[in-house]
This record gives C-alpha cells, structure tokens and sequence, in this order.
C-alpha cells in the first residue's frame, strides 16, 4: 500500500512539474490544455508525448525574421464572438490528428449560419489557422493578403512573391474558366507550405480515400473541411503550377465534376497559366503505355475516380488521359460549359456529354485509345459521395 501510495505521488510530482513547463512554452492555451489533459490520461505515456513535443518544437525553430507587415501575430483565439450567434468555444470544437489541430466544420458552420452571411465561417478558418501556425512551431507565419492566407516557413520575399502570384492567378483562372469559376467574395485562397514532403505526406494522408496508399503528389487540394491546398516548401518556381492547378480545383470545387473532369480542367489550365509540362511529353512513349494500360476495368477506375489514386502507372496516365479528353471537348468551349456544369459525378458525366455535346464517352475513350467500341467502355453509374 505504501508503495502504491509512492507511485502515486511521484506520477502527481512529475505531472505538476511537466504542466508547469508546458504553460511556459510558446504554444496556445488550446494546446497547452491538451497536452496537459494527455498527461493526467495517460500516466507517464502523457509525459513523454509532452515533453517529446515540446522539444521537437524547438528543433524547428529557425533563425528569426522581421515581421512582414500582414503577418498575423496575434494569439490564437479559444473563443470566437459573432452578432446574432453568440459565441463558439473553439477548444470544445478542436481534436488533434497527429501532430495537427482540426476543427470541428460542422459545428462552425452551424454557428456562423445564425449571423452574417459568411463572417462567423472566416472567423473559424482564420482561428484555425491561428493554431495550426502554433501546433507546426515557431518557424511558421501567417499571412494575410487580400486574396489568401499562407501559412509556411518561407522568407518574406518568397511569402510576398506567392501572394502576388496566388491573386494574379485567380484573376486568370476566372478569365480562362469564364462561369465555371467561382472564387466566393470574401473567401480568401488558403496555402499551406509544409517544410518537406515527409512533412507533407503526414499532413495529406488524413485526407486520402479509405485511408489508402498516398499517389506521389506535389501538392493537394483539399475539400474536406476548410478548402486548403498543401505543398511541399521549394522554390516559387516549383511551387507556381502546383498553385494554379490546385487554385483551379478550388475555383471548381462548388461544382459536383467527376474527377477526370476536374483534374483535366486544372492540367490544361495549369498548362495554359504557367507553360508547365509542355515539352515534358515523350507523344510516342506515351501513346504506347496508353495502349498497353487501359481495359474495360482501368477505364471504369478512370470515370469513377479510382484511377487517380493508383500507386502505379495508372495515376500518371489517367491525369494525361484527363487533359486529352478535356482539351479536345472544349473546342467548342460554350457547349462544353454546358456539360460541365451539367456534368455529375454519379454516371461520370456520360449522360451531359450525351446532352450537351451529343458524343458517347464510351465512344470517345475507345477512338483515343484505339480500341474497338464496347458498351463496357462507358462510365457505368455509380452513388455520387
């Protein structure tokens, strides 16, 4: 009994000596409390998380840099006050996956649909972010610009350069996109630079379908939740035409588009914004492993969606397949608005392209592909989710 009494008294010693130095380290309230909730949960495991965090934090902190005008340095908030809403009690609405704080959207969106008109959901998306900067460490700033925030390690220069860039881009994505575009007003443009692709890859994986293998990627757009798009840090040369295609998901995104769709409208306008790609296209070679990929079950993974997602081959060829198909059916660029906007996920478009554009799919994939034309080359209807 005694030495029961001992343990117990040690493990309240050590967690009152590990909550003490938590409070004093530079992260929010919100994670402080949560670090310390681990600690009286999980007897001594707590301990270790903690302290295993906190020192990871100070192995990124970088050498410091002035403050960028636009840079939010406020401390993140754990309420948020809305007229006609009342308030929301951010830490009640915050879980951590991994190393990452995630809002609960839905009770945001529940929150700021009792005030006005889109304020409460930027508040949310602001708080949010205000976190994540925290949770990712000290080498991290927010910014604010009129059209984005970015939330990265890069230098001022190169935060200031994105920025421009990220506008400049929206501008043309509506003029290359005409209506099927649709930046809300008010809704800034969300990037966050992860520091490199193992960082990158921890981050995305939560969000990749039935939990399944990561395709390589150089950047993500992501619905789920607040609308964001990540990269992997690299130079703004690098990282402009993963923002012009993911900015084109994001300016899609109010449209329910199968993805071959929507992936072939962000290729050919990542193409026609920044030239990526052009000469990067061995036609022959390609049109060989075309023929040698595709049957009647790969195509169906393409209309569905599935194809995108293969660790192998398939995930290349279906994106090119993606730009052929949508390069050759917006020719006639107001009928294929049409079918766009007509276009649904649960049959993978075929039955717009039949309306609108008065052409097969299935037809269409086989002539491309030099395949002899069979009814099981057309999208077979799926549940849209």
């Amino acid at each position: 009994m005694a030495a029961l009494i001992a343990v117990v008294l040690v493990w309240v010693i050590i967690n009152l000596m590990v909550a003490s130095l938590i409070r004093r380290n530079d992260e929010t309230r919100l994670l402080q409390n949560m670090r310390i909730a681990m600690l009286w949960v999980a007897p001594f495991i707590g301990v270790l998380f903690s302290l295993g965090a906190t020192a990871k934090r100070k192995e990124v902190n970088l050498a410091e840099q002035p403050i960028l005008p636009g840079t939010i340095v406020d401390e993140a908030p754990l309420k948020l006050m809305l007229a006609g809403a009342g308030q929301l009690n951010v830490q009640d609405h915050t879980y951590i996956s991994g190393d990452f704080p995630v809002l609960d959207w839905n009770a945001v969106q529940a929150w700021a649909d009792k005030g006005p008109q889109g304020l409460g959901y930027q508040l949310g998306k602001k708080a949010w972010l205000m976190h994540l900067r925290d949770a990712l460490g000290p080498s991290y700033r927010l910014y604010e610009s009129g059209d984005a925030f970015i939330l990265s390690p890069l230098e001022n220069n190169v935060v200031l350069a994105t920025a421009e860039f990220i506008t400049t881009t929206r501008r043309r994505i509506e003029k290359v996109l005409g209506d099927l575009a649709s930046f809300p007003a008010a809704d800034k443009s969300v990037l966050l630079v992860m520091p490199d692709e193992d960082a990158y890859y921890s981050y995305t994986s939560g969000y990749q379908q039935d939990g399944g293998h990561v395709a390589g990627s150089s950047g993500m757009f992501i619905h789920a939740g607040c609308p964001h798009f990540v990269v992997p840090a690299a130079g703004l040369h690098q990282i402009e035409p993963v923002i012009a295609h993911e900015l084109t998901h994001s300016a899609l995104a109010h449209l329910c588009l199968p993805r071959w769709l929507d992936e072939g409208l962000a290729v050919n306008t990542e193409i026609r914004l920044t030239g990526s790609g052009i000469n990067a296209r061995p036609q022959k070679e390609l049109r060989e492993r075309h023929l040698a990929f595709w049957g009647e079950s790969e195509i169906q993974e393409f209309w569905t969606g599935a194809s995108f997602f293969r660790p192998d081959d398939g995930n290349e060829l279906s994106y090119e397949l993606a730009r052929i198909l949508v390069a050759y059916l917006a020719k006639q660029w107001d009928s294929f608005s049409t079918f766009a906007k007509a276009s649904q996920r649960s049959d993978g478009g075929a039955a717009a392209a039949q309306a609108a554009l008065g052409v097969s799919l299935g037809t269409l994939a086989c002539g491309l592909l030099e395949q002899d034309y069979s009814s099981s080359w057309e999208p077979a209807p799926l549940i849209c989710n």
